[in-house]
């Protein structure tokens, strides 16, 4: 059944999920099952395969999308300026307390306590006194003495690192740029070939977001740009780099190593704060259900650290390993997905953002009141479904940063929007329907969606629709009750 016929899939969760693709999930057959779970955006990680396997993978998505009649969204990470061990003599070296290790020049070290790495400045850039940690934050350091060719370490926090594992430093300035060349040429493969997102990774001033949606904008790409916040120096800049970018990832692995861990969970909070002051949909993404790579059920901690991100106000939670490489893909999908259900009812007490809040610049103050006020009256009437049709995505994610819990269709003639939309909270997409005309457009999606069995006859919908004025599309709110 083609996409433009299919009724949609019912999806209670208001909250979004993103799921990683890799080995667990590559085949057609298991993207349609994670579909089904309640995936709505797949992340393509750029730093793991070739390019031409991430356009299978993209091509294989496209296809999967079609013959369910459901929009995903595609997210493409970019790897960043991620700094990585070289290969060890003997695999792996045992960092024991107070124990000297040093930093060489080179591709390949001689000694087993000498390390090597992929920043080929790093001697030149450490200074004494600064932290360098190893493995995800297992093991520390701190640097003693910096000569010509080496730098000295005294081990802090003892463990074991392997070859070819991440090298973070927290505090120091460095000089590679945020965007490197592969990244770009990525970005450039991602824009031609329609992704509807692109993550950028190490994200440290807003400059940078810019600079990626420029690259993006010279090809004529309508693809978004996600801002991942892994860094303190993008702390500093938060609120600039929100409102550059087209939505924001809480990226907690790499931020809990370059900044204390026990911030964590407050950072996330004013991170996610920040997007809903901007109206940009915001990402919680790391080990929210880690266990789940060997294990059919999660850690009690791992269900609430996801419910957590729900009630602070994430519009979407990502899945990384535990549906690229986990041995439970669909399952994890599933979890994510009875968690949010359970989790989204206690935010119902939550006053929706107020129309009299500032809009974001360039939002047209009459479609942003009208969306306030089509969600308050969908409550009040207790309807069953909102309804707004909308070209470029913006309308429906104001409605969606409302936070009113009536359950959104949003409809375009853009397929690019339809999947854009994948991303917005309590948003749900459906495609082949005509915007030309608000009758013909309700009429339309009563019938699909009453022929799927998700209406009765009394049942209200609340439209959100224009005029035609050139004031603006979106300025008047029609009440419709189902026959």
């Amino acid at each position: 059944m083609s996409e433009n016929t299919r009724p949609p899939t019912p999806r209670p969760s208001q909250t979004k999920i993103v799921a990683t693709v890799g080995p667990a999930c590559a085949s057609r057959e298991k993207l349609a099952e994670l579909i089904r779970a309640g995936v709505d955006v797949f992340r393509v990680n750029a730093a793991h395969g070739t390019r031409e396997e991430h356009q299978d993978r993209l091509d294989d998505i496209r296809a999967v999308s079609g013959q369910l009649g459901q929009p995903v969204g595609v997210l493409v990470d970019l790897a960043g300026p991620k700094i990585r061990l070289g290969e060890l003599p003997d695999g792996e070296l045992s960092c024991l307390l107070d124990q000297q290790v040093r930093f060489v020049r080179g591709e390949k070290s001689e000694r087993p306590t000498d390390l090597v790495t992929t920043y080929a400045p790093l001697v030149d850039e450490l200074a004494i006194g600064d932290r360098v940690v190893l493995a995800d934050g297992t093991v520390s350091l701190v640097v003693e003495r910096v000569e010509t060719d080496a730098a000295t370490c005294r081990v802090t926090q003892a463990g074991l690192v392997r070859g070819r594992q991440g090298v973070n430093l927290p505090g120091v300035k460095l000089s590679v740029p945020t965007l490197g060349e592969e990244d770009r040429a990525n970005a450039q493969w991602a824009a031609r070939a329609g992704v509807d997102f692109l993550g950028l990774s190490f994200v440290r001033a807003a400059a940078d977001v810019l600079q990626l949606k420029a690259l993006v904008e010279a090809d004529g790409a309508p693809t978004q740009v996600i801002a991942k916040i892994e860094k303190p120096e993008a702390l500093d800049d938060l609120d600039a780099i929100v409102q550059a970018a087209d939505g924001v990832m809480v990226a907690r692995g790499d931020l809990g190593v370059e900044i204390d861990i026990a911030q964590v969970p407050i950072v996330q909070k004013r991170i996610i704060a920040a997007c809903h002051r901007h109206a940009k949909p915001v990402i919680v993404a790391t080990q929210m259900l880690e266990s789940m790579h060997h294990a059919r059920i999660p850690t009690r901690a791992e269900a609430t650290d996801v419910a957590n991100a729900i009630l602070d106000g994430a519009d979407a939670c990502m899945l990384s390993g535990e549906t690229a490489i986990g041995e439970y893909p669909r399952e994890a999908v599933e979890m994510m997905h009875r968690i949010a259900l359970a989790t989204e009812p206690a935010g119902r007490d939550r006053p929706p953002r107020c129309a009299s809040d500032p809009a974001e610049p360039g939002t047209n103050p009459i479609t942003d009141a009208a969306a306030f006020a089509a969600g308050c009256l969908a409550e009040r009437l207790d309807a069953k479904l909102l309804l707004v049709a909308t070209a470029s995505g913006q309308t429906a994610l104001r409605m969606s940063k409302n936070r009113h819990f009536v359950p959104t269709i949003g409809v375009s003639d853009s397929e690019t929007t339809l999947r854009r939309m994948c991303l917005y909270w309590g948003v749900i997409p459906l495609a082949g329907v005509p915007t030309d005309e608000p009758g013909k457009m309700m009429q339309h999606v009563v019938e699909r969606i009453r022929a799927a069995g998700y209406l009765a006859s009394g049942d209200r919908i609340v439209l959100l629709a224009g005029t035609g004025l050139r004031a603006t599309r979106h300025n008047m709110v029609v009440v419709h009750e189902v026959e």
